[in-house]
């Protein structure tokens, strides 16, 4: 297939209610929850075929990034549910797509750990300490306050990775543009590395000394009136556009989702795992960890998938049709740093070809 082929339409929803262009008529419907957002996702896309119904047919996928790992599952496990009681229009639902997925937060950045080791960054003797003292429980509220060894260790630890990019370590550290990160990844994971981003002049633009210099161009574009325009934005409807928006009403309440991909493997819908390997926000080591312990047998085991003939990462496929893809040189998340090879990577996949 050749790669300037369209793959599929993809419909970007701004969700939740608040965030990109995305309002509430009421400020009751402006508070939600995530079990309540991602209902409204499914509301959506029925609402949207109905207006649509040449797309009826259409084969469906859901897909999200990161935090998109708690919520993604729910979301396709709603579609499947209301296909089973009959909710019309019926969903042409095949399977999601997720990459560097918060999927445990409760035990996600145990894994920050042995990354850390394996990337150098940290010396044989702290993690050999930190296994002993910590027992592989390295992630607050879980770590015993008494145990004086496991956080001095951990200490030790932060102090080494203090000057690392966490969202991707051969990255410079400038900070992460994350809506409150400490709420998504736990207050240790991120340390005090992130910082708000402020629109800057437009004579400071000409060179990015750093990647999240180039995130304050968006402010520049998403003002502009003909992409409001383009993008059929209501006038009116929202004041500024803000591009990480502390200031939402929403209520995290999934813990995690392993049981929802347990159900969806039953289900026989496909599935795309992607990491970028660089992650240390959700390492590859924790998303490979929990879809071990899906307990599905490997039907095509772990090799290199290769774009424009160079190694562009390493893939496994399971029998539950999930399909475990790293992404070489991706991070939080792998196509900001990799674009040609996830989008090679996706259309491969979309398609049912081998990566």
């Amino acid at each position: 297939m050749g790669m300037n082929v369209q793959a599929a339409s993809i419909i970007f929803l701004d969700l939740p209610v608040g965030t990109g262009f995305s309002y509430a008529r009421t400020s009751r419907a402006s508070h939600s929850v995530d079990i309540q957002s991602c209902d409204q996702a499914v509301q959506f896309l029925r609402k949207w075929l109905i207006d649509h119904p040449e797309f009826i047919s259409n084969p469906v996928y859901v897909g999200g990034d990161s935090y998109s790992g708690l919520t993604v599952p729910v979301i396709v496990q709603m579609m499947s549910n209301g296909n089973e009681a009959g909710i019309e229009p019926s969903i042409n639902l095949k399977g999601y797509l997720l990459g560097n997925p918060i999927t445990l937060p409760a035990s996600e950045s145990n894994y920050q750990i042995p990354f850390a080791h394996g990337m150098a960054l940290i010396s044989d003797e702290l993690y050999e300490s930190l296994k002993r003292s910590c027992r592989g429980e390295y992630q607050y509220p879980n770590i015993d306050p008494t145990n004086s060894l496991c956080l001095k260790d951990l200490q030790a630890f932060d102090q080494s990775i203090s000057g690392i990019q966490n969202a991707h370590v051969l990255e410079k550290l400038c900070g992460f543009a994350s809506p409150k990160p400490h709420e998504l990844f736990g207050k240790r994971l991120l340390n005090e590395k992130s910082r708000e981003l402020s629109v800057p002049e437009p004579s400071s633009l000409s060179a990015f000394s750093c990647r999240i210099d180039g995130y304050l161009l968006s402010y520049y574009w998403i003002s502009d009136d003909r992409v409001q325009e383009a993008l059929h934005i209501r006038k009116g409807s929202i004041g500024n556009w803000i591009r990480c928006d502390h200031g939402l009403s929403y209520t995290p309440t999934i813990k995690d989702s392993f049981h929802y991909h347990v159900n969806l493997s039953t289900k026989g819908y496909r599935s795309l795992i992607y990491s970028g390997d660089h992650d240390m926000i959700v390492p590859f080591l924790s998303t490979q960890a929990w879809i071990r312990s899906l307990n599905y047998s490997i039907v095509d085991d772990w090799h290199s998938w290769i774009v424009e003939g160079q190694v562009a990462g390493y893939t496994r496929t399971y029998s539950n049709g999930m399909t475990f893809v790293t992404v070489k040189g991706g991070g939080h998340t792998a196509p900001e740093y990799r674009p040609k090879e996830c989008s090679v990577m996706f259309k491969r996949w979309i398609v049912q070809e081998p990566l």
